[in-house]
């Protein structure tokens, strides 16, 4: 499969750390008080955005687990069904001003509403200050190392906005109903490849090709490396369509054997399959060995959660947990983190 890491949006800004040295100095000369209005002026914007998107995941938290329309009706009240006035949609603020009460029936409003709004809200503002200190505003352009690198960073950073936001989402869903709504998983495993396949547009020529060396061997080439001997085998983009579809394809059996395995012996049903469609979600944005490092901390998770109903008798042997919610919480993780955790991984060996 490859190392994965081409241009992929767990590690979009780490192709800044090759930036030639004399980028480092310019971005030490600036003033600090600059530097601070820079990400002022990543961040709030991000911040306001995610807010605004994260009161429209309310709506399909609410509504997609029961197969509703998240356009139609508007928004309004659960209990009296009264439709909620513009000024009482205020993200967060209307929460706080109105006591966590419907204006009309006085019905509690539950706490999950401002606290997926400010989830969301956070999430967009700490992506946009990871893309402000990588792009330091101009940087890319006097330092590029090729043509459409700063197009495939934003590229990278849009898809870590659009992960994150559905993993959010599904975290809370399957939570709440036990239920993975297609209309989150499928379309997030169409919509990150279809990002990857973008992303391939923008790849330099002769990057990331697979080589056959003379004695048959395969060499992964990286721009600035001395060109290989031997006929290409995949090209970059090839190898990176490619080999992002066998990372979907490979981290979704891994969860569709345990939950085959787990029926034949058990004569029951363990893992549902939208957690199968949620690691081909998760690895069609991020690639096979982050979506291997999402199930590694969500399985981990979802046992130390288990262990503890069960030490409270909260819970029985039989009694199911949300694991798509762990998934959710790895693929997080994993977004974010993926390349420094695998490579303090990888130097045990």
């Amino acid at each position: 499969m490859g190392r994965d890491v081409a241009l992929s949006a767990c590690d979009f800004c780490q192709i800044f750390d090759r930036l030639p040295g004399n980028a480092a100095a310019y971005r030490g000369r600036r003033p600090i008080l600059g530097m601070m209005l820079i990400l002022l002026a990543f961040e709030l914007p991000a911040f306001l955005f995610g807010l605004l998107m994260g009161s429209f995941l309310d709506v399909c938290i609410s509504r997609l687990p029961e197969h509703k329309s998240v356009v139609k009706p508007r928004s309004h009240c659960p209990r009296c069904l009264a439709p909620i006035r513009w000024y009482d949609n205020v993200p967060l603020v209307s929460w706080v001003l109105l006591a966590a009460k419907c204006r009309n029936c006085k019905a509690a409003i539950p706490w999950r509403y401002p606290a997926v709004e400010l989830a969301t809200g956070l999430w967009f503002a700490f992506v946009a200050w990871l893309l402000a200190l990588r792009l330091d505003v101009g940087l890319v352009r006097r330092y590029h190392s090729y043509p459409g690198q700063e197009t495939a960073v934003w590229l990278g950073a849009a898809a870590i906005l659009i992960l994150g936001f559905l993993l959010i989402g599904l975290l809370v869903m399957d939570w709440q109903t036990h239920t993975l709504p297609d209309a989150f998983t499928l379309t997030g495993i169409a919509i990150g490849f279809f990002i990857v396949c973008v992303q391939a547009i923008f790849l330099p020529s002769g990057a990331y090709d697979i080589h056959l060396n003379p004695q048959n061997q395969m060499r992964l080439s990286s721009p600035g490396s001395f060109a290989s001997q031997g006929d290409v085998f995949l090209t970059g983009p090839e190898h990176l369509v490619f080999g992002r579809l066998l990372a979907i394809c490979a981290a979704a059996a891994i969860p569709w054997l345990i939950r085959a395995l787990y029926k034949a012996m058990r004569r029951r049903e363990g893992l549902g399959l939208g957690d199968v469609k949620l690691m081909a979600m998760i690895a069609a944005f991020l690639g096979f060995a982050p979506a291997m490092l999402a199930f590694f901390v969500g399985v981990m998770l979802a046992a130390v959660y288990g262990i503890m109903l069960l030490a409270g008798r909260r819970a029985t042997n039989s009694s199911q947990i949300p694991l798509g919610t762990f998934l959710c919480i790895g693929g997080l993780v994993a977004a974010l983190f993926a390349e420094p955790m695998i490579a303090w991984y990888r130097g045990f060996f």
